[in-house]
């Protein structure tokens, strides 16, 4: 074995650290996620834009798809490759691949040349989340961990609210210095990016202590066949049919990469991408479960109030990102109050059953709201959400890193995160399709309920350059543009609104039913002894004893 990193002080050469120390590590890695979250809600806001400028408005749903095939793909390869040679490189290589893929992407010349740059973006994505995460197992106790994930989730939450603000205000310029305002969205992660890279090669420097291992190849290109056709239908199957040749022939390659998959593990066991063993560790096999199942729930509900805000209550993207700061507010509050109990209890089983209760509660909430709810009402069940995102996802991630051994931290952390993306991308793609199926016929039982009503008559009378919006606008294909709602009367546009809310209702009621599966799963969840050593010092501690008892032989 050889030392592949070495530490300036003399306490990190031990594998402990100190408050200063995490702070300032810290910083790079928040950084780092602050690329990958932020990078997700700028796009989604302008992806209609750059499409329109691309000429490629019936293909731009591939740039999407695109990242999320390799960010998700990618995730557990960075996990498992760390644990063998270290993060900082790795850390630093998935910046650095990010921000050359941000710059590919701000110069596109057509949608699928900016498919393609995305995907270059996804392959540095998949490692920015998992090995921050991973980086924190590795420098603090999980007695302390919940403290510093806190700062993690806030992130995520404040690039929730940035993204839509800053995706809208680049949308909406035409030019900005001679160059099209939506490649400013891309643009702008590269001296964030650079800044991140500066800052983490100066204060990143782990103790690590390279072992041999055969590298799971044959996993690697199992998993890359089994989930690319998985994922694609995920994203495409709404357009294509999911009963269609495209989509059956995706589901038969899946398959059989994913069985190509288990029988590579099973045959590399402790050297795979997942080792099987790690699935036997009831920890690790609830945190699994319990991140798939929220994903689908968390990702799938929630990109949902972004559309009520803007379909349904008429507000921008900017607007709708500003309303979303109760959300962001509950993340951090219940991060920092349920993080400061792990610290000061050293328990945390309780505190995802309480988090799941939390999301499971909001998405009831959420699905008897309706168009005429008032919105200080519809922002205040956004942070119960938040609350309940706040205690499930950093307690769950706390309990596998302390359930796995020290030197499985990146693998058993990018497995969870890659089984949240899988849940999220699952959920989205069911909830967008049982939305847009919804949504004609509800809407035209609002209209025939709006029919009786005098004031919607008038209404009819007074602007009857409106009729044929409101035919249009009862079958799928109308829907394609949901921007001519805003240019309605207010009282023939409730129709509308009244339907896609109904629409939202259903999918929100979908949701809750599917966190009740995600509570029930969590209270398997065993309550184990926190360490009060981080991952570097209790491998710094069997090096050690290793080394001893070899000079003793």
């Amino acid at each position: 074995m050889s030392a592949s990193a070495t530490t300036p002080a003399s306490s990190a050469a031990e594998g402990d650290f100190t408050h200063r120390q995490i702070m300032t590590i810290l910083a790079g890695l928040m950084m780092g996620m602050f690329l990958a979250a932020l990078d997700q809600t700028i796009v989604a806001t302008a992806i209609r834009t750059i499409a329109d400028d691309l000429h490629g408005f019936s293909v731009q749903a591939w740039a999407t798809t695109a990242f999320l095939i390799t960010s998700t793909i990618s995730t557990p390869l960075y996990g498992k490759l760390s644990d063998i040679y270290g993060r900082r490189r790795f850390f630093l290589a998935a910046i650095g691949i990010f921000v050359i893929g941000s710059a590919l992407c701000g110069m596109a010349g057509d949608m699928y040349q900016l498919a393609a740059y995305r995907a270059v973006q996804g392959v540095g994505a998949g490692g920015l989340m998992s090995l921050a995460l991973a980086i924190i197992g590795d420098i603090v106790p999980p007695r302390e961990r919940a403290k510093y994930q806190g700062y993690f989730l806030a992130v995520f939450g404040s690039a929730s609210v940035l993204g839509p603000v800053l995706g809208g205000l680049f949308a909406e310029a035409d030019d900005v210095l001679g160059i099209a305002g939506w490649r400013y969205i891309f643009y702008i992660n590269v001296p964030l990016g650079l800044v991140a890279m500066a800052v983490v090669a100066r204060v990143l420097h782990l103790p690590h202590h390279r072992t041999d291992h055969r590298i799971d190849w044959p996993g690697a290109l199992a998993l890359v066949v089994g989930l690319v056709p998985l994922l694609t239908v995920a994203e495409q199957g709404r357009d294509w049919g999911w009963g269609s040749g495209r989509a059956i022939l995706c589901y038969v390659i899946g398959a059989v990469g994913l069985v190509a998959f288990v029988l590579a593990e099973r045959a590399y066991k402790d050297e795979a991408l997942l080792p099987p063993r790690l699935f036997r560790i009831r920890t690790f096999g609830v945190g699994a479960a319990s991140s798939f199942v929220v994903g689908m729930a968390m990702f799938g509900g929630l990109m949902m109030v972004p559309l009520y805000l803007q379909i349904v209550k008429g507000s921008s993207p900017m607007v709708a990102g500003l309303q979303m700061i109760p959300f962001v507010l509950g993340i951090m509050t219940g991060s920092i109050v349920f993080g400061q109990i792990i610290f000061r209890t050293g328990r945390y089983r309780f505190i995802p059953i309480v988090g799941s209760a939390l999301m499971l509660a909001a998405l009831f909430l959420f699905s008897l709201i309706t168009a005429d709810t008032p919105l200080p009402l519809t922002m205040g069940i956004m942070l119960l959400m938040g609350l309940g995102l706040g205690g499930n996802m950093q307690p769950i991630v706390t309990a596998v890193q302390n359930a796995v051994s020290p030197r499985e931290i990146g693998t058993a952390t990018s497995a969870v995160t890659f089984f949240r993306q899988m849940g999220g991308t699952l959920g989205t793609a069911v909830f967008l399709s049982v939305l847009f199926a919804a949504v004609p016929g509800r809407i035209r039982d609002a209209f025939t309920t709006a029919q009786t009503d005098p004031e919607f008559q008038a209404a009819l009378r007074d602007n009857p350059e409106q009729a044929p919006a409101l035919q249009a606008g009862q079958s799928a294909e109308g829907l394609d543009d949901t921007s001519f709602i805003n240019t309605l009367d207010d009282v023939i546009a409730h129709p509308f609104k009244v339907g896609f809310s109904e629409s939202m209702s259903l999918v929100f009621l979908i949701a809750a039913l599917i966190m009740i599966a995600g509570l029930a799963v969590v209270l398997f969840l065993p309550e184990l002894p926190l360490q009060n050593r981080s991952a570097a010092a209790a491998r710094a501690a069997e090096d050690a004893e290793a080394k001893a008892a070899a000079e003793n032989r």
